[in-house]
């Protein structure tokens, strides 16, 4: 069954829907027929994806703190979900040393109050937990983590994913272990595309200096990280959650991130930002970096994605080139006021196709 067939009327709970990769998931589920709930509170960044692709016109969208176990709990109960995909989360590393508290009650607390509701409502039958590839203690290793690794994120921000980590795995030996239900954690890498305008991230901080013609600051441009087009980790996520909901020995926790070739510096990734935004825009964009007194972030980091290879037969299908073409694309439609739902959509149609 294609994943198309099998989500054509399946009722899905997505937290988190109104962030940047949250709308990405909403799209692709739109496409293939699923009747969608998400949770989540209002956007998270002004302008932002879930808004200006009226994303919500085409699903039950509802306003909610997933801190907020009452609230949840009822939507649930209203929802009655087959399948939940949990992304509601305090997703910026810089922003986790600024508000600690908030980080963990949002991403272990808000985990936490998920589990709780599916534990209450048989209905679920998959669920899928989306952390991060920080949730590994780093050892500024050259190969890529495997699933094994030990979890110890360093900032609270990769720390809380760790602990949410922790507590899915708790949830699932003490309360499902006897239920008809899947339930699997997944670490994605780094994720770029079209429509992204949060702060303190590369993509958007490219966007937003060459759009007013200003050269781009990058803090750290020899960081190795595993940048991935956005559709790469949506795709896997819902590719994993069919799956292991047709054969629950499937659940597990995976890795998804780009071919082990395609982990880049950010240097370099910036410069080829550069190079395809002069190229499309007829401009001379360049970018900079120097000492900035921030906060600690690994320098390196690859992901080992061997085992959903292997389980799934989930391979990567955007080199980082053509990841770029995409944002550009999408950039382009939205400057000149074009529809971006429709571009979200036509990219989504060609990633299938790929």
């Amino acid at each position: 069954m294609t994943l198309e067939n099998f989500f054509k009327g399946k009722k899905v709970l997505v937290t988190g829907h109104t962030g940047f990769k949250g709308t990405w998931m909403c799209c692709v589920l739109q496409l293939w027929g699923a009747q969608v709930t998400g949770y989540a509170l209002e956007p998270p960044s002004n302008p932002a994806l879930f808004a200006i692709s009226d994303m919500e016109k085409g699903m039950d969208s509802i306003k909610g703190d997933i801190r907020d176990l009452a609230h949840l709990e009822t939507v649930f109960s209203q929802a009655r979900p087959e399948i939940v995909i949990h992304m509601a989360a305090q997703p910026l590393v810089r922003d986790s040393y600024q508000r600690p508290v908030y980080t963990y009650e949002t991403n272990v607390m808000g985990t936490v109050h998920v589990l709780e509701c599916i534990r209450q409502n048989p209905c679920v039958k998959s669920f899928i937990n989306v952390t991060t590839d920080k949730v590994y203690k780093n050892k500024e290793w050259v190969w890529g983590y495997r699933e094994n690794e030990e979890l110890n994120g360093y900032d609270p921000y990769s720390n809380s994913k760790s602990c949410s980590e922790l507590a899915t795995d708790c949830y699932r030996n003490s309360f499902f272990r006897d239920r008809d239900i899947a339930i699997s954690t997944v670490r994605a890498g780094n994720v770029i595309g079209g429509g992204d305008f949060a702060k303190d991230r590369i993509i958007p901080d490219c966007i937003r200096a060459a759009s007013k013609g200003e050269d781009v600051f990058v803090r750290n441009p020899h960081s190795i990280r595993p940048y991935q087009h956005v559709l790469e980790p949506v795709v896997a996520y819902l590719l994993l959650a069919k799956e292991q909901y047709e054969d629950r020995d499937l659940a597990d926790s995976y890795n998804v991130g780009p071919q082990e070739n395609e982990c880049c510096a950010t240097g370099k990734l910036v410069s080829l930002f550069c190079k395809k935004w002069n190229d499309s825009f007829q401009t001379n964009i360049k970018w900079t970096s120097g000492l900035e007194n921030g906060p600690h972030e690994a320098n390196y980091l690859k992901l080992d994605c061997s085992r959903i290879k292997n389980r799934l037969n989930w391979h990567p299908k955007w080199n980082i080139e053509m990841a770029m073409d995409q944002i550009i694309q999408w950039t382009r439609a939205y400057y000149k006021g074009e529809d971006v739902l429709a571009c979200m959509k036509a990219q989504a149609y060609e990633y299938m196709q790929a």
